[in-house]
């Protein structure tokens, strides 16, 4: 089995529709991104200078994309840490399972929307960055 890295993380650019009236994004389902959305959620008012998530998954895959303002991600697989900025709404950052995460420097009035393979399971979860690495020697 290929042992996942930062560099599995990617840019998806999703299709952005002109309109006098507003742009529109549309994401589907294995077509746009390469899952299954079984959850959505979306992070706001995050009081500056907060980080959030800061934990892993051992299963679920997940879009970020800054719906609205801009945000960075840092992104660790126990070796190379690589950082992305989000600041577009048509662009999300994959992070496949395996990826220690968190989200970082949020501009006043921000909007983290996340699309989620998988619905919400805490055993799914590795919030301990000592445990993390351990999960990652093991796999």
């Amino acid at each position: 089995m290929k042992r996942i890295s930062v560099y599995d993380c990617s840019i998806v650019e999703l299709k952005k529709i002109n309109s006098r009236s507003g742009n529109i994004t549309v994401v589907e389902n294995n077509v746009n991104i390469p899952f299954e959305v079984k959850r959505v959620f979306y992070i706001y008012d995050i009081p500056g200078g907060e980080d959030r998530g800061a934990h892993a998954h051992k299963e679920c895959h997940q879009l970020l994309i800054a719906a609205s303002g801009s945000f960075e991600v840092e992104m660790d697989d126990g070796k190379t840490k690589r950082t992305i900025i989000l600041n577009r709404p048509y662009y999300g950052l994959h992070i496949p399972p395996g990826i220690w995460a968190a989200e970082k420097s949020f501009s006043s009035g921000s909007i983290c929307l996340v699309l989620a393979s998988h619905r919400y399971y805490e055993k799914d979860y590795i919030r301990k960055y000592d445990e993390y690495i351990n999960y990652r020697d093991d796999t």
